[in-house]
């Protein structure tokens, strides 16, 4: 009784796992259903039975409930497609005036929002992206000026690589000095002479059209937010799951509203950017100490004044991060964007995958990482920089950046106009140097794997076999054998352990519309490999994290590391394992364990980086060693820090998992990718994606109370 009242939680935890282990003991496994090779297949015979709900038929499994609940929401893609049918199609018929037959058109009200919206999307992208590219001649065609034809002027090309290089690092100079500066200068240059700039460009102005509208509408929504309880009341659930959502599960819907190509992407890519927006946009208005707003009140400050001229001002640097944030979203969709017709670095980078072409890959990859870096990088400056006023300042003094930039522009229009003379009877490299004419390392990295392959093949063989039959397919079948009911149980009873009843009801239900779903196995196989992922992830991440922290400057570089990685897109990470261990659950688990193990890394590393340095010399001055501060001080302070790191580690891991499906596992990513090419898949890829957001929210949400929790017991809430 003594242990029992001294280690409550403990025997709570015990009693859960004995009641769960007897759940899946005594739930025998029906007929209808057999493992083949660790996966779980159905039987097809005649207990298969069928519901209809909502005007939907649902057929499924007659089998035991313990075993598998029925599917109960296996209508929902279905109402998903006919609601999207009938906005497109049917609802409120209107008429427009149709500018090519100059006549009145009927149309659905929602069709024809999305055409206006599609065809403003379009001109914004290819406004910016005929300026970079295209040209003063392309541009004036904007205007449908007759005199283009008669003006030599009008057929100079667009913006030389010169120029923009220049633009680049005089604003990184400006931000934050020559080490900036010297930084863009080299990803400039380098995506110049590996003839990457056209695609380059191409995304850019992608980006340069989805980020500041993501600013805007995020601002925007956040103020809202912050002004009403209803408003957040009501965003809040839907910005958690986007958070865990993945990231091309949203396009299918996206294709049916506004088709595809550039367009589309770009309003996909504001769904996914928006969010982290609105979170930092009331996360800087909350943070606005009483004070400062109590005197903009009594200064006489109308609610618009307050808010633009004292509030915002005062949260600039949240926002500010808000606006990093947006921008490395964006480029984490280039690539998946590809997948709806975006141009750019992200189409090149799905080809070189389909070719299985990794140095190809890799360098449509790094560039991506390099101007991934950049902007982060500059945004961060720009958010840091410290704004001062000065009444004495010269004309030169005041303006001297824009002065360099004209003088810039102005030897990069010289350089381009000789280089047309000079190249005359060829590319013109002072303007862009092309694909074909670049650098490539595309056969040394395609050499190197092809050598790593050949020489350890014996090796890679026995453990690829190894890893797949002794460890993965074991743990695959647990997972497939744990019954529905025992794994609601479990969750549940974690749930109440950790937060109380309202914490065993989130995650119940978050649970149970999985498991009311048509894909409950697959979502369990999708755990299993998020599951392995993020243990050997954390345990790596962890020591490496710790090992680092021992040394400034292993800290330094392995920040760096981690900064690279995260901005990488995560297609690359398949290419390579996939050349060596095939199309196998060990290529996905190993891409996921080099993603997963980023923030694992990174957020041990920031842990332990707050602890008070006055605790430090404390600890010296009393005498202990430095695995006792490494144990007893260090860890138990940073360990909200690290579990924050678990969390991004758990997300990571999952939106691996979903885009392994691209080289065929059988998860619900598989069918995600399968509704792509479905004209009726919209409904099937966002509810498969609300499933992974929802295993996602279950561990957020019981890892967030555990460490609010941690944190009032260390009594730094």
């Amino acid at each position: 009784m003594e242990l029992l009242k001294k280690y409550p939680k403990l025997f709570q935890w015990l009693f859960l796992l004995i009641v769960f282990f007897f759940l899946c003991f005594a739930i025998d496994v029906p007929e209808t259903y057999k493992f083949i090779r660790g996966q779980a297949e159905f039987i097809k015979d005649p207990n298969q039975s069928a519901y209809t709900l909502f005007g939907a038929e649902v057929r499924y499994y007659a089998f035991d409930v313990f075993w598998r609940l029925p599917p109960l929401l296996g209508w929902l893609p279905i109402w998903i497609n006919d609601s999207l049918f009938f906005l497109m199609n049917e609802w409120m018929p209107m008429e427009f005036w149709n500018e090519n037959t100059q006549s009145y058109k009927t149309r659905p009200l929602v069709l024809q929002l999305t055409r206006n919206i599609t065809a403003f999307m379009t001109f914004l992208i290819e406004l910016i992206r005929e300026i970079i590219l295209g040209g003063v001649k392309t541009v004036v065609a904007f205007t449908s000026w007759d005199w283009i034809g008669a003006n030599p002027w009008a057929k100079l090309p667009g913006l030389p690589w010169t120029i923009v290089t220049a633009g680049a690092v005089i604003l990184g100079y400006n931000l934050s000095g020559r080490g900036l500066a010297l930084f863009a200068a080299i990803v400039m240059i380098y995506i110049s002479i590996f003839g990457q700039w056209k695609p380059s460009m191409q995304t850019l102005s992608f980006i340069l059209v989805a980020a500041p509208l993501s600013f805007i509408f995020g601002l925007g929504l956040g103020i809202a937010a912050y002004k009403s309880k209803r408003v957040e009341k009501a965003l809040y659930p839907i910005l958690l799951v986007m958070q865990t959502m993945p990231q091309y599960a949203v396009l299918v819907p996206a294709i049916v509203l506004f088709g595809v190509g550039d367009h589309a992407a770009v309003i996909i890519t504001m769904v996914v950017a928006v969010p982290p927006m609105i979170l930092l946009t009331l996360l800087g208005l909350r943070g606005i100490p009483p004070e400062v707003i109590e005197a903009g009140r009594m200064s006489g400050c109308t609610n618009s004044q307050l808010m633009f001229k004292v509030l915002i001002p005062t949260a600039r640097r949240d926002i500010l991060i808000g606006v990093n944030q947006v921008i490395m979203v964006c480029f984490s969709m280039a690539v998946i964007s590809a997948f709806i017709g975006a141009k750019g670095l992200g189409f090149n980078l799905l080809l070189a995958l389909n070719q299985l072409n990794i140095g190809l890959a890799l360098e449509a990859g790094l560039c991506i990482s390099l101007i991934a870096i950049l902007l982060d990088k500059m945004s961060l400056a720009w958010a840091n920089k410290q704004i001062d006023y000065f009444g004495n300042l010269t004309f030169f003094e005041q303006h001297k950046n824009s002065i360099f930039f004209a003088g810039a522009v102005l030897i990069g229009i010289i350089l381009a106009l000789l280089g047309s003379i000079f190249f005359k009877e060829g590319y013109n490299y002072l303007y862009e140097i092309p694909h074909n004419k670049g650098i490539s390392t595309a056969d040394f990295w395609n050499k190197g794997v092809d050598w790593i392959f050949d020489t350890f093949f014996i090796y890679i063989k026995a453990f690829n076999t190894w890893l797949i039959v002794e460890v993965l397919q074991p743990m695959r079948a647990l997972y497939l054998r744990m019954p529905a009911v025992a794994t609601l149980v479990l969750v549940v009873g974690a749930g109440y352990i950790i937060g109380g009843i309202r914490s065993a009801l989130v995650v119940g239900g978050l649970t149970l519309f999985i498991a009311l779903s048509p894909w409950w196995d697959r979502a369990l196989v999708t755990t299993y490999m998020a599951t392995f992922g993020v243990i050997i992830s954390c345990i790596i991440g962890f020591t490496v994290g710790t090992l680092c922290f021992q040394n400034k400057y292993t800290t330094n570089f392995m920040l760096g590391v981690c900064d690279i990685f995260q901005t990488f897109p995560s297609f690359v990470y398949l290419i390579p394992v996939m050349m060596l261990f095939g199309v196998t659950d060990t290529s996905v688990l190993i891409a996921v364990i080099v993603y997963a193990t980023i923030p694992a890394t990174r957020y041990t590393i920031e842990g332990l980086r707050s602890v008070p340095s006055s605790l430090h010399d404390a600890a010296t001055m009393s005498g202990v060693n430095k695995f006792q501060r490494l144990f007893k001080i260090e860890f138990p302070l940073a360990f909200p820090h690290m579990m924050l790191g678990l969390n991004q580690t758990i997300v990571f891991a999952l939106f691996m998992v979903i885009i392994g499906a691209f080289i065929g596992t059988e998860d619900l990513g598989q069918y995600i990718l399968k509704a792509l090419s479905d004209k009726k898949g919209a409904g099937i890829g966002l509810t498969l994606g609300v499933c992974v957001a929802f295993i996602g929210l279950v561990f957020d949400h019981l890892i967030r109370t555990w460490v609010e929790q941690r944190k009032k017991h260390l009594g730094i809430a």
